[in-house]
């Protein structure tokens, strides 16, 4: 058998460990060499030392500039337009580094460069090179500001990369009689990067403080309002419920207690344990919203709310209690988004109990018209017959199918009629959202 047709075991396992490292170092590569825009962040407290942190750097970039001219003139006896050019790409590199951290650093390190061959024929008994003092000081800024944006590996990158040049630099091409600046620049530079570490730690950690205190917030506020609709929830099936309950029990034994009930008596009181029953199943599913954490939520469907398609159950449910009404659709009849469904419904709903309490015998008359972009309802009863009962409650059903009909962008109106009776029409748009963006506009 052929030896080589099968890799040996230490192949593949030194194969793997290769390409971890070949991404990290391609990685690495890829941050040294971005020249993507990283703005330095404002202050945040106090507003009026917001853009302190860009001014000390224009500051910086200004001195430092000036600085280096000055240094390689009169220490280094650099004369001509070196001095000027290497003196305005230092405080370019340090203004570029605000915005661009790794573009200010390649543009520090051609400055750098440019330096080191400008006075390398210039350097006296112990004068240091290639960095001058002025030089490896101007530096410094730039890493702080790199250190301040990048990851921790990049600042290490940053700073081991002037230094490796520097050491290289010194081995080849080191002037007789100078001073090395290695030293001084690995403490200076290191000193840099783990402030600039530092700081971006801390405020990296802040910004998560801030964040984690938001969601806090969000989460008690969301834990309120729960307890507040566990609390309806509660006062309401204690109230409402319970006496629901009372009246389908009372209906259902009523015709016991009566010698020889009439039909009609039986019916009736048949209706009433149904409505009841039905008031209940729905005052159940209100209850299952108000105590769910996410009412809206798919994932968590409740009873189907009601739509205009089941008007004639509803129709059929008041006639059985007594009250003549009559219906009439104009244009093509069609289903309509489910807000749309549901607020019309209850408002046909609030509008023939309203009939049922306060205009007894009456004669009513629920129309609805399908037009291009609205859907018009009218809910109209003639005068009652007979007296009203006393109504016990604080009249909000007119107000409760205003707000319904507002939240849609429609309007409803509602008043008594010439010859008597009581009127109530509404303008629902098919389209709200459409509607509520004209309004805005």
């Amino acid at each position: 058998m052929n030896e080589q047709s099968e890799p040996s075991a230490a192949q593949p396992v030194t194969g793997t460990a290769r390409a971890p490292r070949g991404r990290l170092l391609g990685t690495l590569a890829h941050d040294l060499l971005t020249l993507e825009r990283d703005p330095l962040p404002r202050m945040s407290r106090p507003r009026w030392l917001a853009r302190l942190p860009h001014a000390v750097v224009i500051y910086a970039a200004v001195f430092f500039g000036f600085l280096t001219a000055e240094q390689m003139g009169d220490h280094y006896h650099d004369k001509g337009g070196t001095p000027l050019l290497a003196a305005i790409l230092t405080g370019v590199a340090i203004v570029l580094a605000m915005f661009r951290p790794m573009a200010g650093w390649w543009l520090g390190l051609l400055a750098a460069g440019l330096i080191a061959w400008s006075v390398h024929d210039n350097v006296g008994q112990g004068q240091t090179w290639p960095w001058m003092p002025a030089g490896v000081v101007a530096f410094a800024p730039v890493l702080l500001l790199v250190a301040l944006r990048v990851p921790p590996r990049v600042t290490v990158a940053a700073i081991a990369v002037p230094i490796a040049l520097t050491g290289l630099a010194e081995l080849l091409f080191k002037p007789e009689h100078s001073q090395s600046g290695a030293i001084a620049a690995l403490l200076l530079f290191g000193f840099v990067g783990l402030l600039g570490y530092a700081l971006r730690a801390t405020r990296l950690a802040r910004g998560k403080l801030v964040e984690q205190e938001t969601l806090t917030e969000e989460e008690r506020a969301q834990r309120t309002l729960l307890e507040e609709r566990n609390r309806i929830a509660r006062e309401l099936h204690d109230v409402v419920a319970h006496h629901m309950s009372v009246i389908s029990i009372q209906a259902q034994v009523a015709p016991h207690l009566v010698e020889n009930p009439s039909d009609e008596l039986k019916e009736n009181l048949a209706g009433i344990r149904e409505n009841a029953l039905e008031a209940l199943t729905e005052l159940r599913r209100v209850l299952g919203v108000l105590r769910s954490e996410q009412p809206d939520d798919p994932a968590n469907p409740h009873h189907p709310q009601p739509t205009l398609a089941e008007l004639d159950g509803l129709v059929d449910n008041v006639r059985s209690a007594g009250l003549a009404v009559t219906t009439e659709i104009a244009g093509i009849r069609r289903p309509l988004a489910p807000g749309v469904e549901l607020t019309a419904y209850r408002i046909v709903q609030e509008a023939l109990s309203n009939c049922l309490r306060h205009a007894p015998g009456s004669r009513v008359e629920v129309g609805i018209a399908y037009g291009p972009r609205e859907l018009h309802l009218c809910i109209a009863n003639s005068a009652p017959t007979r007296p009203a009962p006393p109504s016990p409650g604080a009249g909000h059903g007119l107000l409760g199918m205003r707000e319904r009909a507002g939240m849609l962008g429609g309007e409803l109106a509602s008043g008594p009629r010439p010859g008597g009776g009581y009127e109530v029409s509404a303008v629902l748009p098919m389209d709200p959202e459409t509607k509520k963006d004209e309004q805005e506009a």
